[in-house]
């Protein structure tokens, strides 16, 4: 029998991280590379930059892959390149996703007022580049025999809003465009993981509220709604990342963990 650290021992393999200058694609490129794997960071702003905050491994490099999500040809070219450049792709992480901002027209906004085009681009991002870019690596997962894709999912995609929280404390909430996008994802996690078994496995985490300069009253608000009493940080998630990308999972597929602070238990 193995022991839990050889479990968790990704050496000589490679993850493709997107949204890899992000918050959290950082931090869970980070915890895969402290296990050991060789990290390829996408993201259509600077990866080359949280590339180099990236912990040593044993062989092999680390390799930043600069493209925007939103360019179909790019995105299906992207496991091939990484392959060339690492030399093999084992785990996919889907960290990269269309948040928005409060600016941003018919984005934040009564549902009324939530303007397609917005919604549209929302669905492309967050649904549609995990499908197309699992699918271009569909070959290189299967060649690998240790083949992953991690989905980042959100409570918004499994449960409604509780719009008490936010207009106590003045905030906008979540759009139902993001939310729909993400109730998808999840729902494709289930889909793939039948449909690439048993030489592919296919999970999602799924976040509660991240704090990241969260306005006092909200924060006051979530925790208190929260059994665990805090809002979550991104270390939160860094254990949950090395789980699903390793062979301590090599039985768990399908699945959906919730990472939220038991804010889904109610």
């Amino acid at each position: 029998m193995r022991s839990v650290s050889s479990l968790f021992d990704l050496t000589g393999r490679t993850a493709l991280v997107t949204g890899g200058a992000g918050h959290l694609g950082r931090v869970i490129g980070g915890a895969l590379a402290e296990c050991g794997a060789r990290i390829a960071l996408l993201d259509r702003d600077n990866p080359t930059a949280a590339g180099a905050d990236l912990p040593d491994v044993k062989d092999g490099s680390h390799f930043a892959l600069q493209l925007d999500l939103e360019n179909d040809e790019a995105v299906r070219e992207a496991p091939q390149t990484v392959v060339d450049a690492i030399g093999s792709l084992d785990v996919i992480v889907h960290c990269a996703a269309f948040v928005g901002t409060d600016a941003l027209s018919g984005w934040t906004t009564p549902v009324e007022e939530q303007n397609l085009d917005t919604w549209r681009k929302a669905i492309d991002v967050n649904l549609t580049v995990p499908f197309a870019l699992t699918q271009a690596a569909i070959p290189h997962l299967k060649a690998s025999g240790h083949g992953a894709v991690i989905h980042i999912g959100s409570i918004y995609g499994v449960l409604g809003p509780d719009w008490s929280l936010y207009d106590a404390a003045d905030v906008p909430g979540t759009p139902a465009a993001y939310a729909a996008s993400k109730g998808g994802l999840m729902q494709m996690t289930r889909w793939l993981a039948t449909s690439l078994a048993p030489q592919i496995r296919v999970n999602a985490i799924v976040p509660g509220g991240v704090e990241r300069e969260t306005a006092p009253r909200f924060k006051a608000a979530y925790e208190k709604r929260t059994p665990l009493a805090r809002m979550a940080s991104e270390e939160d998630i860094k254990g949950a990342a090395a789980f699903l990308a390793s062979d301590a999972s090599s039985y768990v597929t399908g699945q959906c963990l919730m990472v939220d602070g038991g804010w889904s238990a109610w």
